[in-house]
């Protein structure tokens, strides 16, 4: 079979189910594993097909930066169900990251301590549905506000968490990729969040399913920094299993 044969069984069955594996592909084609990368390679170059971890889809990974009061909407049950299962890691007295996104605004929403919390945010609408609560105390990064996401970024809030330790990072993100590890749609809040991963002794990434799979433009850190996530019943299982093999506690929330 030519390569050009290959291409087109390839783009075939791609169009047939929607998505390929590499493992299936070079079992039917007789080739080598590394031989079907290639030719997904570059028939991604072409704009052919978008490449995932152990195949390709005709699904468009990447992800498109929305207002906030539109994301807000969406897989609204399961943001809130992910939420309640992240506020029972937060003990007593405790100093935390909230960073920013509808996942964890709707964590901000589920937060109701008894006794003094502590918590750095860089997203204003996390703050002011905190400032209801007398035990909580929080402290607000300064810097350019980003209006989709109505969360500030740049140098200065970099800055200020340069003399901050914490012990939990919340994390919301718009993609989780094997290969690509966690993404975000801007490049200056990738580079706040990994300022929050530095300090942080323990990172959470709070993400729906709808996450999974997909890249943002800007790179946050690979799925090593990553301690634990907290998702919904819609991830795949097997993508679940190489997460947890990988070293990754993965709590979904029913």
């Amino acid at each position: 079979m030519t390569v050009t044969e290959r291409h087109e069984k390839i783009l075939h069955e791609l169009k047939e189910n929607g998505k390929v594996s590499v493992q299936k592909l070079s079992d039917e084609l007789d080739v080598s594993e590394v031989t079907i990368r290639k030719d997904l390679r570059v028939l991604e170059d072409k704009v052919l097909l978008f490449r995932t971890h152990g195949g390709a889809t005709q699904t468009n990974p990447y992800t498109s930066d929305r207002p906030v009061s539109e994301k807000e909407k969406m897989q609204a049950e399961e943001k809130n169900a992910i939420a309640k299962k992240a506020v029972e890691l937060i003990g007593d007295n405790d100093s935390i990251i909230l960073a920013s996104g509808t996942t964890i605004l709707a964590v901000a929403r589920k937060i109701h301590p008894e006794k003094k919390l502590n918590v750095i945010t860089s997203a204003l609408n996390v703050s002011l549905e905190l400032s209801q609560h007398e035990n909580v105390e929080v402290l607000q990064l300064g810097g350019q506000l980003r209006q989709s996401s109505t969360s500030v970024i740049g140098p200065y809030a970099e800055q200020f968490m340069e003399g901050i330790t914490c012990g939990i990072l919340f994390l919301g993100v718009d993609g989780i990729d094997l290969d690509h590890g966690l993404t975000t749609s801007n490049l200056m809040e990738a580079s706040l969040n990994q300022k929050f991963i530095e300090v942080a002794q323990h990172t959470i990434v709070v993400a729906d399913h709808t996450k999974f799979g997909k890249r943002g433009f800007s790179r946050i850190c690979s799925l090593d920094k990553v301690q634990h996530i907290i998702t919904d019943a819609g991830v795949d299982p097997q993508l679940i299993t190489k997460l947890e093999d990988a070293g990754i506690q993965i709590t979904v929330a029913k």
